[in-house]
């Protein structure tokens, strides 16, 4: 039998040198071509038997024992543990638990609060621990932090919850691009308390840069805020690296936690003393068993919880995070397949679609991209629909952007070359 060639024979050998190809077995997978791994990741195949063991026994037959015996009680931060050296942080630093949504609210609205204690200080140095809005900490007057300035291009979420905080906390919201936001920050006097950013674009798949926009807030005393719903598990963050103060994101995605699995929280381990949460809660109190009218927050990341955790989600995340250990994969593997897949899709949609039918709003450099391609076309809306009845599965975002995901762990080129075919005779009647 001879050897394929052209795309189709490149993408063969590419999968048969693929050091992660292995790990596509971990996955539950059929003949569909699953590109919608950044909308919700493919189930691990071994997560049904360990939500059934949690069903069953822990619940079934333990009952209330499992919250010391099966460890329920300390889930949230041991499954923290396990997803901070996937976003570039030490242990101790990240807590699971309630939507990204609600992380948002509690993020945004603690780094407006540490700013307005600062004085003079600022996130890059000691900063005050006491003080009163506006007032500045025990270093002096201060500017007034009366100012957030959140991704215009930002999934509509965050926008809400930036602009419910900023109201709560007496702030003006400002939307600026995040290529806006040094000058913005330049101009504005020190009065930004906080900035929350996509570290990657839903829409276009932009990889913004963090280390530069970080040091950005920082150097004009802010506080900065990542959502890295669509970067953790897909590519190096650096939380720790790169001193960013809080964070956020979701597990459903390129961690393929399960539909609605619990999102996480990221405290820089010297600002937990100052964490102080919107949406106290008797599980993130210091005497939890206590029952005291009166709160007093715990010490480190347990600061960021609030109520009972939904332990069905959590084990089942945390069942889904053993790819990662038990295959032995590191995040700059995934980077490197994702580019490598990313380039090679966009090749083959640049051999087989004709010319002017679509366009790339992914950029083409690396340093910009995260683990997505979005392309702009006519009708994008009903062609992504003829894609999944023909077995292709992205997903569609108005008004014109037909939007693939590639998650490495269990996607392969022969994927994106039939992707890529497929979107041609779509796009041809």
């Amino acid at each position: 039998m001879s050897e394929p060639t052209g795309l189709a024979g490149e993408a063969e050998r590419l999968d048969a040198a693929d050091a992660l190809a292995a790990v596509r077995e971990r996955f539950v997978l059929d003949d569909v071509t699953y590109l919608d791994g950044n909308s919700l990741g493919a189930l691990p195949a071994h997560v049904p038997a360990r939500v059934a063991d949690v069903v069953r026994r822990q619940w079934g037959e333990l009952r209330i024992r499992s919250w010391e015996e099966s460890g329920w009680w300390t889930a949230p931060e041991r499954i923290g543990d396990r997803i901070a050296p996937l976003v570039g942080a030490a242990a101790g630093q990240v807590v699971v638990g309630d939507s990204t949504s609600v992380n948002v609210f509690k993020a945004l609205v603690a780094a407006v609060r540490m700013a307005r204690e600062d004085g003079d200080g600022g996130p890059g140095g000691t900063g005050g621990t006491g003080g009163t809005d506006g007032a500045g900490g025990p270093g002096g007057p201060g500017p007034v932090r009366d100012e957030i300035l959140v991704d215009a291009t930002t999934f509509p979420t965050d926008g809400y919850i930036a602009e419910s905080a900023a109201r709560m906390t007496g702030c003006t919201l400002r939307p600026v691009t995040p290529a806006e936001v040094p000058s913005v920050l330049a101009d504005r006097g020190g009065r930004t308390a906080a900035v929350l950013l996509n570290h990657v674009d839903y829409r276009t798949g932009r990889l913004h840069d963090l280390p530069a926009l970080t040091a950005a807030a920082h150097q004009a005393g802010a506080y900065i805020v990542w959502d890295l719903c669509h970067s953790a598990g897909a590519l190096p963050v650096g939380l720790d690296e790169h001193r960013v103060d809080l964070a956020v994101g979701c597990t459903y995605k390129y961690l393929n936690g399960g539909p609605g699995s619990p999102a996480y929280l990221y405290v820089r381990r010297d600002l937990q003393h100052r964490f102080d949460s919107p949406l106290p809660g008797w599980n993130s109190h210091a005497e939890p068993f206590g029952m005291r009218s009166d709160y007093a927050p715990a010490s480190g990341a347990v600061r960021g919880r609030v109520g009972t955790p939904d332990i069905l989600s959590l084990l089942a995340l945390e069942a889904a995070l053993d790819v990662w250990d038990e295959e032995g994969v590191s995040v700059a593997a995934v980077r490197a397949k994702s580019l490598a897949l990313t380039d090679f899709f966009l090749r083959c949609v640049g051999a087989y679609v004709p010319d002017g039918r679509v366009e790339s709003v992914t950029p083409a450099a690396h340093a910009e991209r995260g683990s997505q391609v979005a392309l702009r076309c006519d009708d994008a809306g009903e062609v992504m629909k003829r894609l999944i009845e023909r077995g292709v599965v992205g997903d569609y975002r108005a008004p014109d952007v037909l939007r693939f995901g590639f998650t490495p762990l269990y996607v392969g080129f022969a994927d994106v070359e039939r992707a890529a075919r497929v979107l041609a005779r779509t796009l041809a009647g």
